[in-house]
């Protein structure tokens, strides 16, 4: 199948006041306007359709906008190096967040608008160019992919740029009107979508471009969305404000079961689409576009040019899938030695290293103790905390030409290369450990256990400065030829952004809301389907050996005979753990504040195993973000019309 050769121009597309910045894609041809006949050419619509799927790598992948989706949510706080960004999205008394931070709630904001407008062009002169169907309905689906997430994200938002609702603009414009949450999903959400499930292909025309398989799972992320929405179980309130009623005269109910039949429609009918045997084979580099991976923001080890990053050196900007890092803590820190009673000159035996056990560290956000006490408590049967964390850090100093041939680690044993280094312990092991003060002779606050080389450190006293990395979206390269490699650029594989397996979760999800459930697929059996192939290991990451086990029976067994929401949003965190999306899974079913109002960690001093209860203050407001200042402040209004476009509490 081909790939789609993304290429990107950083320039300035129609300065209204949405199009803040645009990154357009025309044989390297910057534009400093959209004129209105751009999209009147095969060339012009070739190219924003290319556009479409490049503006994902400015969004996701991008380490602020990803902090936006997980910090303050169970499943990360902020962790020892974290600045003003991180620590304000915690809301546990680090900071406000406000409409001028960089804590990522405005990275949505400026990069979906050019979308919308762009998608708008190609919809609008698709006629005149004599556009195939299916493409125009790429622009479809995308329109209302940037308008559904902006929705979620911010409330109701314009739909009108300039030119009229769902128009293409050309002229820039100094007012805006927001719409109400019901307008934005009546008018442009769920119509885009039907359109676009009608006219796509069943199969990529492109490898990663859409089908009517990704647009159903949008339309029933939608459905369930706005149901809840609608819904409004713990009286969230809304903005610009608007009574939880449908425009069409449809109830919540009628939306829940459209989330559910669309979903198992999509789960009977999958087309290219399936679930990898395995977790793990789903994750592990250089397997990446496999079936599962529905869409995904694209990046490639192979040219600079079409990864629209460098290959070499990570800025922390623009087209950089830097997410990774932010969970990645200075495991560089980790120290042997050269004796057997560990004196002299301490050595880094565990270096950067651009696999993905390691990568980049920068230790701006850490996973609580909760994660590993609650979320991941069955580590034995279920292959998803193996294949989520590394836990393990083996010694890899050959790389960096260091010939030695072993180092002293803990209790004066020797390690080799490869060997572990240090380890983080499951509790439930019940292995003794001994505790130093301070950083002691790991450097980094690790113990030591009798018989063991590698120091080691409890999952229940992970801190905010050592923890267990993220490994399922970490750096994965070829390139290395025996070395480190480029450990210090942008992640090269594709961000994941939406799965096969989400299918399951809505539907079930959908069905414990109600809905009228198919043979075979209430909401436990379709929860099980997930299960069953988590209880299947491919290789045991901790033990660093193949593992040829089912333990599927085992846990379809421990399912509740009845599951709830929470147990569906727990499931959720142990599938996608890190990946991005929690805060809309917490956002949209209104728990935010009961699943994560607390948590457990310990302190950013090296040695401190000693986790405390943190509380956070997560008030109704915060279910919407802030419109970004930039908006407000290019907008010719009067200081009380703008005050009354912000989101209330901002």
């Amino acid at each position: 199948m081909k790939h789609m050769n993304i290429k990107n121009i950083i320039g300035t597309a129609l300065l209204t006041v949405f199009l803040i910045g645009c990154s357009d894609i025309l044989e390297e041809q910057p534009r400093s306007i959209l004129e209105p006949g751009f999209f009147k050419s095969e060339q012009g619509v070739n190219g924003g359709l290319t556009a479409l799927y490049a503006h994902l790598r400015y969004i996701y992948g991008n380490a602020y906008y990803y902090n936006s989706g997980v910090t303050g949510t169970d499943e990360a706080t902020y962790a020892q190096s974290a600045d003003g960004n991180f620590k304000v999205m915690d809301v546990s008394g680090q900071g406000n967040i406000t409409s001028t931070d960089n804590g990522g709630t405005g990275t949505l904001w400026d990069h979906a608008f050019p979308a919308v407008n762009t998608a708008s062009g190609i919809i609008e002169n698709a006629t005149e160019v004599g556009l195939n169907a299916s493409l125009i309905a790429e622009a479809r689906f995308f329109r209302a992919f940037d308008y559904f997430m902006l929705a979620q994200t911010y409330g109701g938002v314009p739909l009108d740029m300039g030119a009229g609702e769902l128009k293409f603009n050309t002229s820039p414009v100094r007012i805006s009107v927001r719409n109400t949450v019901p307008q934005v999903y009546t008018k442009a959400i769920f119509p885009d979508l039907l359109k676009a499930v009608a006219d796509l292909p069943e199969t990529s025309r492109l490898t990663g471009t859409v089908t009517k398989n990704v647009a159903r799972l949008f339309l029933a992320k939608a459905y369930l969305t706005y149901a809840w929405w609608l819904q409004n179980p713990n009286n969230i309130p809304t903005y610009p404000a608007a009574d939880r009623t449908d425009p069409d005269g449809k109830n919540a109910q009628w939306y829940f079961q459209q989330a559910y039949d669309v979903a198992t429609t999509a789960i009977d009918a999958p087309g290219s689409y399936g679930l990898m045997p395995t977790f793990y084979e789903l994750h592990a580099g250089g397997n990446e576009r496999n079936k599962e991976m529905m869409l995904f923001a694209d990046h490639t080890q192979t040219s600079e040019k079409y990864n629209g990053a460098s290959l070499t050196f990570g800025s922390g900007g623009n087209a950089d899938n830097f997410a990774s890092w932010m969970m990645t803590w200075n495991y560089t820190e980790i120290r042997s030695y050269k004796t057997a009673d560990l004196s002299g000159s301490a050595v880094s035996t565990v270096l950067r290293d651009a696999i993905q056990d390691l990568g980049r560290p920068w230790t701006r956000m850490a996973p609580p103790a909760n994660i590993f006490e609650t979320t991941f408590a069955n580590k034995t049967d279920d292959s998803r905390f193996d294949a989520s964390f590394t836990t393990v850090y083996r010694g890899n100093w050959p790389k960096n030409k260091d010939l030695t041939e072993f180092y002293y680690g803990a209790n004066g044993l020797k390690v080799y290369p490869g060997d572990a280094i240090l380890s983080f312990l499951p509790d439930e092991l019940g292995i003794p450990i001994n505790y130093t003060t301070g950083a002691g002779k790991s450097n980094v606050g690790a113990g030591t256990s009798p018989g063991r080389a590698d120091f080691v450190i409890a999952l229940s006293g992970t801190s905010r400065v050592v923890y267990p990395g993220t490994w399922k979206m970490s750096t994965y390269r070829t390139d290395n030829a025996g070395g480190l490699g480029q450990p210090n650029a942008a992640v090269t594989r594709p961000f994941n952004i939406a799965k096969f397996s989400e299918f399951y979760f809505i539907a079930a999800e959908a069905a414990v809301k109600g809905a009228t459930v198919k043979t075979g697929k209430s909401a436990r059996e379709l929860i099980n389907v997930i299960r069953a192939r988590a209880g299947k290991w491919k290789f045991d990451r901790f033990n660093n050996v193949a593992k040829s086990v089912d333990n599927s029976a085992a846990m379809i067994a421990a399912t509740p005979a009845t599951i709830d929401i929470n147990y569906i949003l727990a499931e959720r965190s142990r599938e996608y753990y890190g990946e991005g999306f929690r805060w809309f899974d917490l956002v949209r079913t209104q728990k935010w504040a009961e699943i994560a109002g607390t948590y457990k960690i310990a302190s950013s001093t090296k040695g401190d195993h000693n986790a405390v209860t943190v509380t956070r203050n997560i008030q109704p407001y915060l279910y919407l973000r802030p419109i970004p200042q930039g908006q407000l402040d290019g907008m010719q209004m009067t200081v009380e019309e703008k005050k009354a476009y912000q989101n209330p509490g901002y």
